[in-house]
């Protein structure tokens, strides 16, 4: 019974959705500070544009890219990471981290954060939640709380962009279905620590 596949594939589920249910628990409490507010949308939805647009209205804004930096490789991701630089304000300082958590605690400025979904893109990669490294759940799990901990504390107006994912069909594929669990989770404990929460649907806005 111990090398039963069905078993070994029960217990991984359970694993991958207790990821985030601590992150759940624990921050459902009123942020503290500045203003924030989480803009949600699916592909192409205008949900940068939007978020970018709350911003504009600030003299100094910082722009945090949590998504991997383009290279020669991928042409395509950098023609999109290329449009969305043209699209910023020249005046508007970029930072491309992976720790935006640190990057919203030392915030001096108007923060905003583009997006959510590609940052934690690379956080489970780091984790090795894709091979199922051993300790991953916990890992991510650090990291989320890390950033919503920070989310709540920020003291400066901050905007983060997401990915909305519960939407659509169950994905077909370990890495989808990890991904979509785990965003999920994410967008759920930044909402509970927001002042405002937005969806981006076709370019037009719901305020949740």
């Amino acid at each position: 019974m111990m090398n039963d596949p069905r078993r070994r594939v029960t217990e991984f589920v359970a694993d991958r959705l207790e990821v985030g249910a601590t992150l759940l628990r624990s921050y459902g409490r009123r942020a503290r500070g500045g203003r924030r507010t989480l803009v949600l949308g699916g592909v192409r939805s205008g949900k940068s544009r939007h978020a970018e647009q709350l911003m504009s209205g600030y003299r100094y804004v910082t722009y945090v890219a949590g998504s991997a930096p383009p290279t020669d490789d991928d042409p395509e991701w950098a023609a999109r990471v290329d449009a969305h630089r043209a699209r910023r304000p020249a005046h508007w300082r970029t930072v491309e981290t992976i720790d935006i958590a640190a990057t919203l605690r030392a915030a001096t400025a108007p923060t905003l954060i583009d997006c959510l979904g590609t940052w934690l893109t690379r956080v489970l990669d780091e984790v090795g939640a894709w091979e199922q490294r051993p300790g991953w759940q916990r890992a991510v799990d650090e990291r989320l709380q890390d950033f919503v901990d920070a989310w709540q504390n920020t003291s400066v107006p901050v905007v983060a962009v997401s990915n909305e994912v519960g939407s659509g069909v169950v994905p077909d594929t370990h890495a989808g279905r990890v991904f979509r669990d785990v965003l999920g989770a994410l967008n759920t404990a930044v909402a509970a620590g927001s002042d405002s929460v937005r969806l981006v649907v076709a370019g037009r806005v719901v305020y949740l």
